[in-house]
Order: structure tokens, then C-alpha cells, then sequence
């Protein structure tokens, strides 16, 4: 197999991102906080199953399985002399660039390439592409770059051909033809353990008509991505020159010189002390000591990187006040919103006060936060949804990435004090579409009384509101139609692009709001997270200490839970509390502990774990063990996300307790 450091399409959308990313990319040396298994991500949003639907449009097409880049080279150049030709991941090279095309089809001397992408296009929008300036959108570029290096290597390999670009897409616009359509597209395994998508045998030209992926043509994009320039290491640079320069650093593994801005925040070569301590090395502390002359010790303090929320990050790196130690009130510029509790712009402030003071206290704003809780009517609910957007629809009629609430967790807590897990739901039959019977089965669990409802931030609402519209649009005779319109409108607040406006009389509050206002840690480090909130608020509250540090949770005669027993939610682990979601089972047996709490941190992949668990259960080939143990963590999971809530309303409540310092 070559061993030749090609600059491929992957490597080049990391060095558009960060030009230093090639020299850490593909050491293991260098720690990297993107998963392994880049298949779990294909397999949650879809991409191997659009991917393998996108070449049944193109039937009869030629596969280079092949793993060796010589050899599948080789094979797609034989290919190519033939007059008409359709081929699959076809492999080109020119000099230090490779790629692999998702479809290539060649048609006399014209060759038409196609990049699959496992995203959603509205091919009525005018102008998807640009901004009214005419500039390429920001949410476009890694997609167009990456087919425009596609383009670009094919016209320098193959100059005798004329070459036209498209990306191959969801359609949002279209209605799934048929029944049962993703289940055609089955994950399999074979002995190697190399994972594939089997179509089935039985696909009628039914399946494939009208088509719900669409063809767009990106040459005009291409054009202006190629005519144009960028400031690449001080000097602007076409499109070519960038490849070139970027080509000739990976083959020679030079590093380019890096650039600290706020993109560093994210950056995946970032390496923890857990990390550190193991071997591994972090590439962002070695951008950032090479530019800024920065020691170990320097990383042991927060920046402004770390400041929640903050849009002036690259200002203040532009000022030299990286450290929060040297940010001023002038900087973040407070102000209030007009609104009870603190505005984003307050909060800021205070993290950064909190840490130049030296004060590890609790902030609680506690007279708006008692007004608050006083307007709340037991008993109280707390729901959380585990969610999916499909890319194949499972039924006729559905659009790609329709909305599929699959999950719901239900805790109730009563004036007395009591807590309980009052319901849970879970539909992981292969091919149903379960958002009706999801919606009644909710309806029962919160219709009985007028009690407050709470969910954490605005994904609950957004969802009911797409459930509404499917009840809605829906052509087929649904007997409680109105019954649970009604019931969606009395708990929620319409969208802004639904043509009905309303604010449910029990409209959900968002207890991710009162968080941000009403209550401040320092232990979260700005961060609103529930996953982030829930261990400080665990350590800061007197009473959740003593409550959850005992096994009452699922005992016999403490909190009824469906899914634990003698469970203590309170735990110390190496000097530190315990975050609960780490004591749950690993969802997947086969899957390594660094991408699993990867795909746990809702943060970095909104729910990852339960979304490619769903997934899973959907389209890959198990045993009926391996299903159940992945059902029951999907179980302990969202029941956690709800607990965790009560623990939060609970610990909010204990702080206002006279006597509780903060």
C-alpha cells in the first residue's frame, strides 16, 4: 500500500479550518477529541445511508473497493478509457493530491462529479450558496471547498476533460415515495470487522422515484472560490496556491506557523491534564507556547477562550488580553436586558470577577428566583426527549430529516417533597414512524392535572412544535387529531414559521433559563450544560449531599425508579464529585471509553450517545442481547436527564434556604 503523504479531501478541510491541523492530524501521539470511529457519525446523521442511496440513482456503476491508493488509481484510469463510464469512489492523482469521488461519470469527454453529502437542500431557495454581498456562507464553505478541491484535482489530472461539480443532497422539498425505504439500507459487518451498507435486492424503480436526493451544480461556486484569494500565513493566496502550500507542508511534515484566535477553542488536538498525564501531547498547547511564549503553568488559568458565550474573542486576542485575568469591565460591557436575573453580557462579567477575585462562591440571584418558584403549581413535571432526524425516511410520505421522537423521560416532583419517575416511553421498532403514538403516550402522562411543566433549554418546544406540523399536514384520518393539537398548543409556544401563533397556558418552562439568570458556580466554568450544571449543584447543595449520598434512589421504600436501584446519585472519586452520567453502563459494549464520553457530552454532539444508539437499533444487523442491553442504557440515560433536573430544582431550592451561604 502507498505510503506517500497525499494531501486528500479530508486533509484539506482541516488545513481550511487551521493550516497547523496537518501536522498533528494522524499522530497518535497528539491527542484528538473527534471520535475514532468516524462510522458512529456517518451512522448518526446518516451519511453511509445516503451515500450508498445516492449511487442507486446511478445504476451499474463501477466500485474501487480497494484501500491501496495506488492500486485504486490504477483501476479508475482503466475505467476511464472507456467512451461512458459511471464510477464509484473513483481514486485521482496529481502529484501530492489524492481523492477519492463519490460518483464520477464520464460521458465522452466530459466528466461530471458528484459529491454525496448527508445534508438538507431546499433546491427552491434563491441563492442558497452567497449572502446578499455576494460572499459564500460561512455554513457552506466546508461543503463547496471540499467538492471544489475535488474539481480542482480532476482539471489537474485529467486536463483533457471538461469537468463540471455538484453536491448531491437531501431534499428537503421531497415526499419518500414509498414504505419501508430505509430499512433497504441495512448496516452490516463483515469478517474483518469493516462496516458497510447492504441494499436490498428487492429495490422497484417505485423506491427511487421521485427522486429524494437532489443534483445541484456548483460551477458557478466553483469559479469564484477558484478566481478568489485568502490570507494564508500574511499573504494572500488563490485557491491553487492554498493547495499547493498546504500539499507541500503535509508531504515534507512541516508545521505552518500557527494562529492563535478564537477558533482554538475548538480545536481537537487539545489534550486534558487526564490526557497529558497518559503520554499524549496537545497540539494547541504547542501552537500557543510557540506564539505566545506561554509555559505549562500558564495553561492552569482560564482565558478568554473559556469566557461563556463571549462573541469578542478574537478582539481581545488581537488586544494581547488572552488570560481572563486581563480582560477589564470595559472589555465584556456588562449590561442589563431589562429582563429578571442576569442578561448574557452580566454573566460574563461575573465569571470573570468571580475568577479575578478569587471567589469560589455561589451566585444566586434569590429574589427573583423565589418569585419564580412561586409561580410554579404542583405537582411538577419534568420531561426530556431523545430525538432523531432521519436521512431515509421510514415511511411514504416523510421528508429527509423529518423530525422522529423516539424517546421521553417523565419525573414528578409533589408539594410534599416526593419525587418520583413518574413514566418513560421508548420506540425503537425498525421502519415505525413513532411521533403520534409518542405524543398520546405524553399527553397521558401530563393531562391528568395543571401542574407546571419543566424542560431543559428550548429542544422539547422545537420538537412538540414539529410533531404539530406533521399532525397537521398530514393527509391520512387521524382520530384524535385535534385532541392533541390541543394538548401541543397547551404546553408549548409556536414556532415563529408556523402560520398558527400561540403560548400554551401551561407553557414548558425552560429550567436551562432559570439556570442562566438565577444562579451562578464557578465549578461549571461558565457553562449552562446540564451535564456541567449537575455536578456543581451536587457539591454546592447541603441537602443533595445527604439526600442522593444514600442509596435511596430505586429503593424499596425511597424514590420509585423504573430503571435503577439502591442508587447513590452523590459520589466522590478521586477528590472530586462524581459526575453522574459517567456511572452509567457504556452504551456500547464495542465501543473505546474516549469516543463514548465523546458522544456522552452534549456539548460537543447534542446527544450523540442516545442518536447513534437509535440509529443503530435502526439499521445495523444485531442480536436480540446486544439490542435489549443498548434499550435498557437508553433507558437509564434519558431517566437520568430528567432526575438530573429534579436534583437542580431541588439544589435551587436548598440555596434559598436561609442560612445557605452564597
Amino acid at each position: 500500500m502507498s505510503n506517500r503523504r497525499y494531501l486528500t479531501k479530508s486533509r484539506f478541510k482541516l488545513a481550511i479550518e487551521c493550516p497547523t491541523k496537518l501536522f498533528y492530524t494522524g499522530k497518535e501521539k497528539y491527542f484528538n477529541q473527534k471520535l475514532n470511529d468516524r462510522f458512529l457519525l456517518a451512522l448518526a446523521d446518516g451519511g453511509f445511508q445516503i451515500g450508498a442511496l445516492a449511487k442507486c440513482y446511478f445504476p451499474d456503476g463501477h466500485d474501487i473497493e480497494t484501500l491501496d491508493s495506488d492500486e485504486a488509481v490504477a483501476k479508475t484510469t482503466q475505467l476511464l478509457q472507456r467512451d461512458k463510464v459511471t464510477i464509484y469512489e473513483a481514486a485521482i492523482a496529481s502529484g501530492k493530491l489524492f481523492i477519492r469521488a463519490d460518483i464520477l461519470v464520464k460521458d465522452g469527454n466530459q466528466l461530471r462529479l458528484y459529491e454525496v453529502k448527508a445534508k438538507s437542500f431546499d433546491p427552491s431557495e434563491k441563492d442558497p450558496f452567497t449572502t446578499k454581498k455576494g460572499e459564500i456562507k460561512s455554513a457552506w464553505k466546508p461543503y463547496l471547498y471540499d467538492v471544489a478541491f475535488q474539481k480542482y484535482v480532476i482539471s489537474q489530472a485529467l486536463p483533457q476533460y471538461a469537468v463540471s461539480a455538484h453536491l448531491m443532497m437531501a431534499d428537503k422539498t421531497a415526499a419518500c415515495p414509498t414504505e419501508g425505504l430505509n430499512r433497504k439500507f441495512r448496516l452490516t459487518e463483515d469478517a474483518g470487522g469493516r462496516k458497510s451498507v447492504s441494499v436490498s435486492e428487492s429495490l422497484p424503480g417505485a423506491d427511487l422515484m421521485p427522486p429524494i436526493l437532489c443534483k445541484v451544480n456548483v460551477d458557478d461556486v466553483y469559479d469564484q472560490i477558484y478566481a478568489g484569494t485568502d490570507d494564508g500565513s500574511g499573504q494572500p493566496l488563490s485557491f491553487a496556491q492554498r493547495i499547493e502550500w498546504f500539499a507541500d507542508s503535509y508531504a515534507s511534515d512541516t508545521k505552518i506557523e500557527p494562529k492563535v484566535s478564537a477558533e482554538c477553542g475548538i480545536c481537537e488536538f487539545h489534550a486534558k491534564d487526564g490526557e497529558e498525564q497518559s503520554g499524549l501531547l496537545s497540539g494547541k498547547k504547542e501552537c500557543w507556547k510557540a506564539i505566545l511564549g506561554w509555559e505549562d503553568e500558564d495553561f492552569e488559568s482560564p482565558d478568554v477562550l473559556d469566557l461563556w458565550n463571549f462573541r469578542k474573542k478574537d478582539e481581545m486576542i488581537n488586544k494581547g488580553r488572552i488570560k481572563m485575568s486581563a480582560l477589564t469591565r470595559d472589555d465584556v460591557d456588562p449590561k442589563t436586558d431589562g429582563k429578571p436575573g442576569l442578561s448574557v453580557s452580566e454573566r460574563q462579567w461575573l465569571q470573570v470577577e468571580k475568577f479575578q477575585n478569587g471567589d469560589h462562591s455561589i451566585w444566586l440571584d434569590r429574589r427573583n428566583l423565589q418569585c419564580e418558584m412561586e409561580s410554579w403549581v404542583f405537582p411538577l413535571h419534568f420531561i426530556d426527549f431523545e430525538t432523531a432526524t432521519v436521512a431515509i425516511p421510514f415511511n411514504a410520505g416523510c421528508k429527509p430529516y423529518e423530525g422522529i421522537a423516539f424517546q421521553f423521560s417523565h419525573h414528578v416532583v409533589n408539594q410534599d417533597g416526593s419525587v418520583e419517575h413518574s413514566g418513560e416511553y421508548l420506540n425503537t421498532e425498525q421502519g415505525a414512524f413513532p411521533n403520534y403514538q409518542f405524543a398520546r403516550a405524553l399527553k397521558q402522562q401530563l393531562e391528568n392535572d395543571n401542574g407546571t411543566i419543566f424542560r431543559y433549554s428550548n429542544h422539547e418546544n422545537t420538537f412538540l412544535n414539529a410533531i404539530y406540523r406533521q399532525i397537521q399536514e398530514d393527509q391520512l384520518k387521524i382520530e384524535d387529531r385535534e385532541e392533541l393539537c390541543a394538548f401541543i398548543r397547551s404546553i408549548t409556544q409556536s414556532a415563529g414559521n408556523l402560520p398558527e401563533q400561540w403560548t400554551g397556558e401551561r407553557n414548558m418552562v425552560d429550567m436551562w433559563e432559570i439556570v442562566k439568570r438565577f444562579y451562578y458556580d464557578p465549578a461549571t466554568k461558565g457553562s449552562t450544560s446540564i451535564k456541567h450544571v449537575l455536578p456543581a449543584i451536587l457539591n454546592g447543595s447541603t441537602f443533595l449531599r445527604e439526600k442522593y449520598s444514600r442509596p435511596v434512589y430505586g429503593a424499596s421504600d425511597g424514590i420509585p425508579s423504573r430503571n435503577f436501584e439502591n442508587w447513590r446519585w452523590f459520589q466522590i472519586k478521586d477528590g472530586k464529585v462524581a459526575d453522574p452520567y459517567t456511572m452509567l453502563p457504556k452504551m456500547f459494549q464495542d465501543v473505546c471509553n474516549k469516543d463514548m464520553e465523546i458522544m456522552s457530552n452534549d456539548d460537543l454532539m447534542d446527544g450523540g450517545a442516545a442518536l447513534a444508539a437509535y440509529a443503530r437499533l435502526q439499521s445495523e444487523e444485531m442480536s436480540d442481547y446486544e439490542r435489549e442491553e443498548i434499550r435498557l442504557a437508553l433507558f437509564k440515560y434519558c431517566e437520568l436527564d430528567t432526575m438530573a433536573m429534579v436534583m437542580i430544582y431541588e439544589g435551587l431550592k436548598d440555596l434559598l434556604q436561609p442560612g445557605q451561604k452564597n
